[in-house]
């Protein structure tokens, strides 16, 4: 059977300046401007094979081995806007299989829509033969979809067009400029959060006086500084914007009607947590963010991931010590102080945090050439081992 297939991976990315609200729910055009940190696919990213043939009988979908709406609105929208600008419209025709997987948790708060679109895009793009900047074809699947589209830090411009065409991801400065930034994953919940982030968003919209003070009078500010701070790798200032932004996003759900609780008890310890660690050194040694869900993302430098590995496994101490508690990029763990576990005053709470991922930031999404990374066999049907 002759089948054209292509396999891509793409990268999560976690906000700093945070996308919340839509001024167009079609096109998925923001009401404010974003900037995230794109983190590496080695830990954390979505793989998606997509293959045409005239041998197929209908379009299929198929998302972490189940069964999906091919039709779908967003999915449709980035389909049919690749095979608008395909290079051979002879092929368009034929029917369409996809198959996705994401090695971290969907639906949980970690970005996952983001990497799954951004994957879809990029492998349609080269299946497809197309050129030019994806990220606004992306953006049409998963707002956040469109920074996923590039590495390192990256800043998404709201637009100010009806047609959504500069609505487009810029990248601020590639990974390799500030080698020493990482990135630890605190997974404190990894099911399905209880408000979707589409819902959230337009209750927002439609219900917070906060979300529009924000827009005018905080936003643009925090942009521009936070920009500042990644070209100069000042970590004291971006690590400061970081964790006031994550606050304002969650008083803006708190803010909605009714309100949205996405953080949990033990959100607010890590909290606490990172800050007592920074108030102990007398500077911003790590800074949290938290996006729709429970779990944390910390931003660090290198030389302090040891110690706040350490930490977190100290404060919140696994329940099952056989099982991999922290993964990912390979640290040491450093011994804690007496003195600053002292200052913490935080009473260790095991199994509050079922795993850890220790990150870096990572680039874009890339083609896979190896055809043994196919997720769909010589039929088009998704591989019983992938």
């Amino acid at each position: 059977m002759a089948i054209n297939m292509c396999t891509a991976v793409a990268p999560v990315n976690i906000a700093v300046i945070k996308y919340w609200g839509k001024r167009d729910e079609s096109l998925i055009l923001p009401v404010n401007d974003s900037v995230s940190v794109t983190l590496s696919k080695n830990e954390m990213c979505a793989k998606t094979t997509v293959a045409y043939s005239k041998h197929f009988e209908e379009d299929r979908l198929w998302l972490n081995g189940k069964v999906q709406d091919i039709t779908a609105p967003r999915i449709k929208a980035c389909i049919s806007e690749i095979k608008k600008r395909a290079s051979d419209q002879s092929v368009i025709q034929h029917h369409l299989h996809i198959c996705s997987v994401n090695n971290f948790p969907t639906a949980a708060g970690l970005a996952s829509s983001a990497a799954g679109f951004a994957c879809l895009v990029k492998a349609l793009s080269s299946l497809y033969k197309v050129e030019g900047d994806l990220s606004e074809i992306a953006r049409q699947g998963s707002g956040s979809a469109c920074r996923s589209v590039y590495g390192g830090f990256v800043h998404w411009l709201s637009g100010e067009k009806g047609d959504g065409s500069d609505s487009i991801a810029q990248q601020i400065a590639p990974k390799e400029h500030w080698p020493e930034f990482r990135a630890i994953i605190l997974v404190v919940n990894a099911g399905s959060k209880d408000v979707s982030s589409t819902k959230g968003m337009q209750l927002s919209v439609e219900t917070s006086s906060l979300l529009q003070y924000r827009l005018s009078n905080v936003v643009p500010t925090r942009v521009t500084d936070i920009k500042k701070a990644i070209l100069s790798k000042n970590f004291q200032e971006f690590a400061e914007i970081t964790m006031k932004e994550s606050n304002q996003f969650h008083a803006i759900c708190l803010d909605t009607y009714p309100p949205i609780h996405y953080l949990n008890s033990t959100s607010y310890k890590i909290i606490r947590l990172i800050h007592a660690y920074n108030e102990f050194y007398g500077e911003n040694k790590v800074a949290y963010t938290f996006d729709a869900g429970p779990n944390a993302c910390l931003y660090l430098l290198e030389k302090d991931v040891p110690e706040m590995l350490a930490l977190v496994k100290c404060i919140f101490p696994p329940q099952d010590e056989s099982a991999k508690f922290i993964r990912g990029y390979k640290s040491p763990l450093s011994t804690i102080s007496e003195t600053l576990l002292n200052s913490i005053q935080l009473t260790p709470s095991p199994g509050e945090i079922q795993y850890i991922i220790n990150t870096q930031v990572g680039s874009g999404p890339k083609i896979i050439q190896d055809t043994d990374h196919h997720l769909l066999d010589d039929k088009g049907l998704p591989r019983k081992n992938m």
